[in-house]
């Protein structure tokens, strides 16, 4: 079923209260209605019907009030509650803090049932998609190596090269067209939380001028001193301290996942045609935010940051090379990682060095690290593509990759980029 689709069953199909609210929900805020007064209490539909009843009415001398439920601004049903005629102020009150709560109830569902039917429905299609992205290229990059291994070495690896670029640049545009996907139920979500922070805050306000209303009624020692004892047992003071606080922390981690959106559309430069000038100070900080899922959860990361001017390049390209060398770093240690950024600029270079406390490589492997597919990873690890692209993308712009790597004594890259290529922004 299609977004669409789904959105349509929840809000525009015609929806009755017995599809919106349970028995589990219902049932024990009647029987707790019992207890401070009514002989019975019921929730009818909007045609009479009783869809959920406690108590019992044995005499004909009894009082009934009701309050309206709505769904959607329409009136959908009712709560009524039996008493002694001597209790009719006493039943009406208890009978809309009832219909309240029970109204809080339906709008809270039905948001929480489109919230989830959305979340679900973008998660699978999101996963559907990657998944069958990433079938397509495994494929693609068997199938053509087989035919690069038939050629020139030389030849090989610029064609391994290209395919490499052109799969980075299809792995943006996906990647872009994910974040824009995200964005539109990320907007609706937020902005549910912030009409639920409201909504919250004059239902709490509703609930303090109920219990200052009951206060002032004249109920049997009894009765208040049950109806204390439940507030306390239900933990109604911790209840409405802490509904602040979790919806500001929902409200946050919105605003996290909005910036981890941004800086994924931005990393793909998916709007960016040909040179643009960068900053790249901030293409670093996209990248850690775009692999913040990989960083181990104690990892160290020091950022040692010069002012630098702009650099005009292939902004997809340049993020890239530093996509790549990062990613490598946070692959050398599954914890304890210490990961190092410094930029430096001076006359004639601008230099970025990447630098980490991994297991370091023996020289034998230094001087290979920049050849095509190789690798120190496990089969079906690591394509050997990562840092072969780097460098010939570094190539490409002038500049050049440079490694310091001992055994036991970590890795640093220093990736220097031609000054005269830089402007002032």
């Amino acid at each position: 079923m299609s977004i669409e689709e789904r959105l349509s069953f929840i809000i525009g199909e015609e929806k009755e209260l017995r599809d919106i609210l349970t028995g589990e929900e219902i049932l024990p805020l009647l029987e707790r209605a019992l207890k401070v007064g009514p002989l019975a209490a019921r929730l009818l539909d909007q045609i009479g019907t009783v869809l959920w009843g406690v108590g019992h009415v044995e005499t004909e001398k009894v009082l009934s009030v009701n309050c309206p439920l709505y769904l959607e601004g329409e009136k959908t049903g009712q709560i009524v509650l039996f008493g002694h005629e001597n209790r009719q102020s006493e039943l009406l009150i208890i009978a809309e803090f009832i219909a309240g709560t029970v109204n809080a109830m339906i709008v809270n569902n039905l948001k929480r049932m489109l919230t989830t039917e959305i979340h679900t429905t973008i998660v699978n299609q999101s996963y559907e998609e990657l998944a069958a992205s990433e079938a397509k290229y495994r494929d693609l990059a068997e199938k053509l190596e087989v035919k690069v291994e038939q050629r020139t070495s030389d030849l090989k690896q610029a064609h391994t090269i290209l395919l490499q670029q052109e799969k980075m640049a299809a792995i943006g545009q996906l990647a872009a067209g994910v974040a824009h996907e995200i964005n539109n139920p990320l907007g609706f979500i937020a902005s549910n939380l912030n009409s639920l922070k409201k909504y919250s805050e004059r239902f709490i306000e509703m609930i303090a001028l109920y219990r200052q209303t009951i206060g002032k009624l004249s109920l049997p020692r009894e009765t208040a001193v049950e109806f204390d004892d439940t507030w306390r047992k239900l933990k109604m003071d911790f209840i409405i301290a802490d509904t602040e606080e979790l919806l500001i922390q929902s409200l946050d981690g919105c605003k996290r996942v909005t910036k981890i959106v941004a800086d994924l559309k931005a990393f793909s430069h998916i709007d960016d045609g040909g040179i643009v000038v960068i900053d790249i100070n901030t293409e670093l900080e996209r990248i850690l935010n775009v692999l913040s899922h990989w960083i181990p959860a104690d990892a160290v990361i020091q950022k040692k940051f010069a002012d630098l001017p702009g650099y005009p390049c292939d902004a997809a390209a340049v993020s890239q090379v530093f996509l790549n060398i990062i990613q490598n770093a946070i692959q050398t240690r599954e914890s304890g990682l210490q990961l190092d950024l410094e930029t430096i600029h001076d006359r004639n270079k601008i230099k970025v060095i990447i630098s980490d406390n991994g297991p370091g490589m023996a020289p034998e492997v230094v001087k290979r690290i920049f050849d095509p597919f190789f690798t120190t990873r496990e089969v079906g690890k690591g394509t050997g593509m990562g840092l072969a692209t780097a460098y010939e993308t570094m190539q490409s712009l002038g500049g050049r990759i440079e490694v310091d790597s001992k055994p036991g004594c970590g890795s640093i890259f220093i990736i220097t980029f031609p000054v005269s290529e830089a402007v002032n922004v």
